[in-house]
């Protein structure tokens, strides 16, 4: 998966530079651009995470709590969904292990760190929407930073394409040819930071707990719908019989939840005259 590539953006006017996914080594340990990068998102989330939450009376400890549980549990959770839709590329319990020899899917991260976040939750009586608001943008973006790990991969990219912001790659999986494809990893990293920006613009205009956390979903699930059906590595998944790209069902399917539990709640405000409560401090409550 470690590799030396030659990438370029011709429409763009970036002549051919040279990419190695390789930040640095120690010892005989090589250090990917991938892995720091997604360190640095997740860094920058928590940071966030922590700012939204102390306006809702939650301190940094208590987020601390919930991170150091969420984040390998979700971990563990994107390896899995990885796993279960390219069994065949998995031949003894090492190789489900290895991380490092690349394979996880973003979707099975935030599932698992939803799950996590619900239950801890419960245990803490802390409202759950009411801290999803909190972490759903920075979580954003997180994965608007790290598909830049896979730009230092020269992975997770699209067909072949003549657009004016073609890709072109040139490496080891390309025979030493050159590629001019979508630049999906782009398309991404651009969507969920303009989702982040606009999801902390609307958040002081909130009418109730959950709605950042499901326009955070809803917009993910908007632009990945469209961004995966040009990717040329997806999961694939089987139904009757039929072949979907599983992060692209997924994405439907999530998009068009979030679509009708928003409509639900702004027809309850609407025509119910009801009230929510925002900004429940919640350890003065607890």
């Amino acid at each position: 998966m470690l590799k030396i590539s030659k990438i370029s953006f011709p429409g763009l006017g970036i002549e051919e530079f040279t990419v190695d996914s390789v930040a640095f080594t120690i010892g005989d340990i090589d250090i990917a651009w991938y892995a720091l990068i997604i360190t640095f998102g997740m860094i920058l989330a928590v940071a966030h995470i922590i700012f939204r939450a102390r306006q809702v009376g939650m301190s940094p400890d208590t987020v601390l709590d919930y991170v150091l549980v969420t984040i390998p549990v979700g971990i563990i959770g994107a390896r899995l969904y990885y796993v279960i839709f390219k069994p065949e590329e998995f031949e003894t319990f090492f190789d489900v292990i290895n991380l490092r020899s690349g394979g996880l899917a973003i979707y099975g991260g935030i599932l698992a760190g939803a799950v996590c976040v619900f239950v801890i939750s419960k245990i803490k009586k802390i409202p759950f929407l009411t801290f999803a608001d909190c972490c759903t943008p920075g979580i954003i973006l997180a994965q608007g930073i790290g598909r830049w790990g896979n730009f230092m991969n020269a992975e997770a990219h699209g067909g072949v394409t003549d657009i004016f912001c073609r890709m072109g790659i040139k490496n080891a999986s390309t025979g030493y040819l050159t590629e001019y494809v979508h630049p999906t990893f782009l398309y991404e990293s651009l969507w969920n930071v303009l989702g982040f920006i606009i999801a902390n613009l609307i958040h002081k205009k909130r009418q109730f707990d959950g709605q950042i956390f499901l326009f955070i979903f809803g917009w993910y699930g908007l632009g990945r719908a469209f961004i995966e059906g040009l990717r040329t590595d997806s999961l694939y998944t089987s139904i009757f019989g039929l072949e979907f790209r599983t992060s692209q069902l997924l994405a439907c399917i999530i998009l068009t939840l979030c679509i009708a539990f928003m409509a639900y709640m702004e027809y309850r405000i609407i025509f119910k005259k009801e009230k929510f409560d925002l900004y429940y401090h919640v350890e003065k409550k607890s």
